[in-house]
């Protein structure tokens, strides 16, 4: 193996940058080998890439993904586009015998993620590694939930609830971006905020969601063109055309899980006064846990199986050498943000890669998350419906 991984990160804008920000960090403070190095940006407007190329410390540019992937110099491709082009580039890459990490939601479509799924199987098999960028995963106070829930600590588990609250778009003037777009997003607050937590869900929980039953709602049909001086968090330009929102604003599903819990889900980009407050909770019959990305170092956990008068949900500052990814870091007690999830991320697929195992998610378990996007949207069509996700036993 070489002692180095280079990368190419395909797309500029939000993503992009946090994906560079993460490689060039991650084997700064993990022991890494070898050592990944974001070597190539790439964008559609070769002046845009050059620009965010200087700006994220990336030494090369460029406008063609299709050169980018097919260059022998290259050992990793990662995926920082909108969700229509997901398929399109990783496919390309796999056949390539390039590994590949790939921005959630995996496709715009089952189809789509299928084939992915398919194509990074056929791909292990010569030693190619494959993960979906669900970051959430890698957030301490998650992860060791998921390790409290492993051992047994909340016991058989009955309840599943998440929320996922944004507000970015309560102002109706608030300008069209291509996140409103269906053929470009696939879906709107259900895949871009719902994704991470039907995936955060099943990974907690252990078990697949079998069904949904699910409401979808659009409350501002159409925006104003975005008006590139003022920017996303302005209004559209004076004056400008509008564009019809083909996505929803909000998404409300329950589900039932393989193992017999009951979910309760909800996604929005209209909660006033939520800036990005991802929480989810799951009770068992030895216990619950809970958490709330607002206070992304913390983990609340109840154990009940203290005496009645020691009862009660307690707060675990998730800082500790001791638990997941923390050790990395910062003496105890002193938090990390959202960048660092990024950074666990390229270190957990280097890892992969370098021990030759299956990172996770892979895509067939993003392909899994997609399904359920997709029986959302069908039982969405007609409210009165439960509708089973596809492939899933019930």
């Amino acid at each position: 193996m070489t002692t180095r991984l280079r990368v190419a990160i395909i797309g500029t804008g939000f993503m992009g940058r946090m994906h560079a920000h993460a490689w060039r960090t991650a084997p700064r403070f993990f022991d890494l080998s070898p050592a990944p190095e974001a070597a190539l940006l790439v964008g559609s407007d070769a002046a845009r890439t050059d620009a965010a190329a200087a700006a994220f410390g990336i030494p090369e540019a460029s406008d063609d993904w299709r050169a980018a992937i097919a260059r022998d110099d290259i050992d990793i491709v990662d995926i920082c586009t909108p969700g229509h082009t997901h398929a399109e580039i990783a496919l390309a890459a796999l056949s390539a015998g390039k590994h590949v990490l790939c921005e959630k939601p995996l496709a715009n479509d089952v189809a789509d993620a299928d084939r992915m799924a398919a194509a990074a199987e056929d791909a292990a098999s010569r030693g190619i590694v494959s993960m979906c960028g669900f970051s959430y995963r890698r957030t301490p106070a998650l992860s060791l939930a998921k390790r409290l829930i492993d051992d047994g600590r909340v016991g058989e588990i009955r309840h599943v609830r998440a929320q996922y609250l944004q507000d970015w778009l309560t102002n109706p003037d608030a300008p069209f971006t291509w996140r409103l777009d269906r053929d470009r997003a696939g879906s709107g607050a259900l895949g871009d905020i719902g994704a991470h937590s039907i995936d955060t869900a099943q990974w907690l929980a252990g078990s697949a969601i079998t069904g949904v039953s699910a409401t979808l709602r659009t409350f501002v049909a159409s925006r104003p063109r975005l008006d590139e001086r003022v920017g996303l968090g302005g209004h559209g330009a004076p004056g400008a055309p509008h564009e019809r929102v083909t996505v929803d604003d909000a998404a409300a599903f329950t589900a039932t899980f393989e193992n017999g819990a009951l979910g309760v889900f909800e996604a929005t980009r209209m909660a006033a006064g939520h800036r990005n407050a991802n929480r989810i909770e799951i009770n068992g019959d030895r216990g619950s846990i809970a958490f709330d990305f607002s206070f992304m170092n913390e983990l609340q956990f109840h154990d009940a199986q203290l005496p009645a008068g020691e009862q009660g949900f307690r707060r675990i500052d998730a800082t500790e050498p001791e638990h997941p990814y923390a050790g990395a870091w910062w003496p105890a007690g002193h938090g990390l943000g959202y960048e660092h999830l990024f950074t666990h991320q390229s270190v957990d697929f280097v890892r992969a890669i370098a021990g030759g195992t299956a990172p996770q998610p892979g895509f067939a378990d993003a392909a899994r998350v997609q399904r359920v996007l997709a029986a959302v949207e069908a039982s969405a069509a007609d409210e009165s419906r439960y509708t089973a996700v596809e492939g899933a036993r019930s």
